[in-house]
């Protein structure tokens, strides 16, 4: 069991979640809170739970117990339409941009579905968005045309076109060349020091400790170990559960 959230100064608070679909237990008694500004990266095994923490966190699924604190408000019960006007951004494991649209337009839905925003407003804070994450110069590019690593900068785009002060990042980096995981690093470790709230999953370890502050581990849907980066990495428990004990 992971210990109580800690809700002084913090802009999230995950409550004693859990998430149960019948008899398949996939979250269990989940406690975490993270500060404003910090960057958290979620670690753990495949089928850890990991990505559904995250769909509790944004709202895509209900939690079966517990509750989510956004801004000192809860929002367990509210959608992720809501949550996105609050301030949560996410993006997911694989990019499913609307294809027949541009970079633009995409991030244009981000703005207008995302934040409610109209008009110039809207248009200002796609070309906002595509400025953070790398893409503005392929602006008026089909998104079906773009290669893996535009693909997922779209992703990063849409979910920035909302303006996040939460950012959620699910395995952004996977699937990405040596050299086009740094340059994805770069820019995230540049969102970071914006200011901007992160949670992170991801695979690519290494990815992960270049930006965050803080490193949280999953096994069978119950969170292992929370702390420093190098200290949870050094865990004898998250070394036999998520690296392998030959490590």
């Amino acid at each position: 069991m992971s210990a109580p959230a800690e809700t002084a100064n913090s802009l999230l608070e995950v409550n004693s979640v859990a998430k149960s679909y019948g008899a398949l237990h996939i979250l269990t008694e989940i406690n975490f809170a993270v500060p404003a500004g910090e960057a958290v990266g979620i670690v753990g095994p495949n089928g850890a739970g990991k990505s559904t923490l995250l769909s509790v966190i944004n709202g895509t699924e209900r939690a079966t117990a517990g509750s989510v604190i956004f801004d000192r408000r809860d929002v367990t019960k509210l959608g992720p339409e809501v949550r996105a006007h609050a301030g949560m951004g996410r993006t997911f494991q694989i990019p499913r941009p609307f294809t027949h649209l541009t970079v633009f337009e995409n991030a244009l839905s981000g703005a207008s579905y995302g934040a409610g925003l109209h008009g110039k407003a809207a248009d200002e804070q796609a070309l906002y968005a595509l400025e953070l994450s790398g893409m503005m110069d392929l602006a008026n590019t089909p998104a079906g045309r773009l290669p893996l690593l535009a693909r997922k900068r779209l992703e990063l785009a849409r979910a920035l076109a909302t303006r996040p002060r939460l950012l959620l990042l699910d395995e952004i980096a996977g699937g990405l060349t040596e050299a086009e995981c740094d340059s994805l690093v770069e820019t995230i470790s540049g969102l970071h020091a914006s200011g901007i709230t992160i949670i992170w999953i991801e695979h690519v370890v290494k990815a992960l400790l270049a930006v965050v502050d803080r490193l949280v581990c999953l096994a069978s849907g119950t969170l292992i170990a929370d702390g420093k980066p190098d200290l949870v990495m050094s865990s004898t428990e998250v070394r036999r559960v998520y690296l392998g004990s030959g490590i």
